[in-house]
């Protein structure tokens, strides 16, 4: 069936969209309507973390459906207090409070940084960042691309430099409420930042009052082999969101907040109709029983070890090719010129799927439980776009 003709008719244009129409998808690997095979290195924005249809996530789906969908949030709900649970035993222990996705958990983010006291409502966050595409979270992502046409935005957000400290200490003030950080910039284009800079962050926070935030919501879920990036820093912020593949595919969003600051968002000052519906939260049990049992971050390291030695002999065969950078499998291939979406369609062309971030940034988040005989598939594919 041609989906063109309806979409061009009903569907408001929000996305350039390819001509491919999946209909089906398993493991790392999704099917078009004419048969044809695509092997997925990029799993939807990093939504797909354990591929698609895992069969533990499906079951689990299938029988929360038959028992129970939504449940209003005036009553105690099972799934949800199990899933705030697991979050908390992976992380340091906070509360949870559940929406349905990144933007959202982003807002509730400023709002409960700005709520806390009256005279900070300043947030400053980075340039190059992504944090969602709502008018507070929008105003907070450092593209200016992504504002065009949608102004006057909210005040009382900043922008600094990554990894920029004595520009990052020029902006904090006794009005700020709260740094929003990505450890690593997706949309950004595979940035990662300094463990300095975050150091100085927190001590920042410490010293003013301030909340330190980090969105996971691409990094975390074990993304870059820890389960949350923060871990690699060694510190913990006071809130962090999360969203993308915490559902497994299914539309969930978090905002996770340190114990102390479990009173200021209170009855009425913040909600979410569908937020923490049983659906969605048993999709996230499921998603972090397999990565329990299949020890699906100390696969995350290996395969990170094994694509990264790979892609540096790329690097030196291939001129275009100026850096290759990443935490676990969250990696981008930087070139020397724009031609990322060139290379991108050349690799959808032969049936690979790739993203192409900032004209010139090619980014690779396969499944956590990606083999290597994918990989292999994957990089030839890749070579033979960049030999072409």
């Amino acid at each position: 069936m041609d989906l063109k003709p309806i979409f061009d008719k009903f569907v408001l244009p929000t996305y350039n969209r390819l001509p491919i129409q999946f209909v089906k998808g398993k493991g790392v690997r999704l099917w078009d309507d004419k048969g044809a095979s695509y092997l997925d290195f990029f799993s939807g924005w990093a939504v797909s973390n354990l591929g698609h249809c895992h069969p533990h996530i499906v079951k689990t789906i299938q029988d929360q459906v038959e028992n129970l969908i939504h449940v209003p949030n005036i009553f105690y709900n099972e799934t949800q207090g199990i899933l705030a649970q697991k979050i908390a035993e992976n992380s340091w222990g906070g509360k949870t409070f559940f929406c349905n996705s990144g933007a959202e958990a982003n807002e509730a983010a400023i709002k409960l940084a700005r709520k806390r006291t009256e005279d900070k409502y300043e947030c400053i966050s980075l340039l190059k960042s992504f944090h969602g595409r709502t008018f507070g979270a929008m105003s907070m992502t450092g593209q200016a691309h992504y504002k065009e046409n949608f102004k006057p935005l909210p005040n009382g957000f900043l922008h600094c430099e990554p990894n920029n400290i004595e520009q990052l200490k020029s902006l904090v003030t006794n009005k700020t409420a709260a740094i929003f950080l990505e450890c690593i910039q997706g949309e950004g284009g595979i940035n990662i930042l300094d463990k300095d800079f975050i150091q100085e962050a927190r001590n920042l926070c410490y010293a003013n009052n301030a909340l330190l935030v980090f969105d996971e919501v691409q990094t975390g879920m074990g993304r870059t082999g820890k389960m949350f990036s923060y871990e690699h820093h060694g510190i913990e912020p006071d809130m962090m969101t999360l969203a993308k593949a915490l559902g497994g595919g299914v539309a969930i969003g978090a905002l996770v907040v340190k114990s102390e600051l479990d009173s200021v968002l209170t009855p009425g000052t913040h909600a979410s109709t569908f937020g923490g519906n049983p659906l969605a939260c048993s999709a996230g049990i499921a998603v972090f029983e397999v990565m329990e049992k299949d020890n699906i971050l100390d696969h995350v390291q290996k395969m990170h070890t094994y694509i990264i030695e790979k892609l540096k002999i790329f690097k030196e065969k291939y001129d275009l090719i100026s850096d290759v950078r990443g935490l676990g499998l969250m990696i981008g291939i930087e070139l020397k010129t724009d031609e990322g979406q060139n290379i991108f369609q050349k690799c959808c062309d032969r049936k690979l799927l790739i993203n192409c971030t900032q004209k010139n940034v090619l980014r690779l988040m396969p499944a956590l439980n990606i083999e290597k005989r994918d990989i292999d598939e994957a990089l030839d594919i890749l070579d033979q776009a960049f030999a072409s």
